[in-house]
């Protein structure tokens, strides 16, 4: 399974005064079992590139290959793009309506065509899967907390099993501890079931820890595009562009800038702990 922009560009009120070209010649290939972050500054484009992946925005100009078929082709089943493409919106809490949180994270299997049995088996699954209690099941979703909402909205998105999992700011509103608990939950499932996971985050700490591959976007282009370490060797740029490195990126240059020999390419604060012992392991 691949996911494939061919030159797509976007134009937001095309041929009026408010014209504002949105996308521009982006080519991207997204391949199955990848957790990618894509980053980029407020109005960069990283959430209408999103919208495009399951056929919510239609390119001006360019194509998308969904599995080597043209998503804009009049015979394709957009329908069937979006049962496999999955979207977790900003504050997804909102679009909670059933009267039960069963009955919500079952509404996505039922309209799947899915025989009742096993529309209940994704609803259960999918509610254990994110962490949220039994006694929490037969409840309104409108008497949980704010990070068990959460929980119970994408339940309702991972209960369907989509191929590719797009998140937009998950983990935005909530505390430390329930940032950390979300992500945690989401990157389980991606090792227990190998999906394709897309995470738009503003947090340079959470997509270091938890991605294998960063897009940078910046004025509707792709500026960056490969491992963490090696786009975070560009702060400076990142910097230019509204965007930082993770903290212990600015610690270890700091260190080797004092000449203190330790790697600059680490991400997250685990690495730079072991670095950091490893430096004084070898100076006693």
């Amino acid at each position: 399974m691949s996911l494939i922009l061919d030159n797509v560009s976007y134009v937001y009120s095309q041929g009026n005064a408010y014209e504002k070209k949105a996308l521009d010649g982006i080519n991207l290939k997204i391949e199955d079992g990848e957790f990618i972050g894509i980053i980029g500054h407020t109005g960069s484009g990283k959430s209408t590139l999103i919208q495009h992946l399951n056929g919510l925005l239609k390119a001006t100009d360019g194509k998308i290959y969904f599995d080597g078929e043209d998503i804009y082709d009049k015979d394709y089943e957009l329908r069937d793009l979006r049962m496999q493409v999955g979207m977790v919106f900003q504050y997804p809490e909102h679009q909670l309506f059933d009267e039960t949180v069963f009955k919500d994270v079952c509404f996505g299997p039922r309209n799947q065509g899915l025989p009742e049995k096993d529309v209940q088996l994704r609803g259960y699954e999918a509610l254990k899967n994110v962490g949220l209690n039994e006694k929490y099941f037969d409840v309104s979703p409108f008497e949980l907390s704010g990070g068990q909402k959460r929980r119970a909205a994408i339940a309702g998105v991972i209960a369907m099993k989509p191929r590719v999992l797009i998140l937009d700011e998950p983990t935005a509103g909530l505390d430390p501890r329930g940032k950390d608990e979300i992500l945690d939950m989401i990157a389980a499932n991606h090792q227990r079931y190998g999906n394709t996971v897309i995470l738009v985050s503003h947090s340079m700490e959470d997509v270091a820890k938890y991605v294998d591959r960063i897009i940078v976007m910046d004025d509707g282009k792709i500026k960056y595009d490969d491992e963490p370490r090696e786009v975070f060797k560009y702060y400076k740029e990142l910097e230019k562009i509204g965007l930082a490195a993770p903290q212990v990126t600015y610690l270890m240059n700091d260190l080797r800038e004092n000449g203190y020999p330790v790697s600059t390419d680490v991400t997250t604060v685990d690495e730079a702990k072991s670095a950091i012992l490893k430096l004084f392991k070898i100076q006693t």
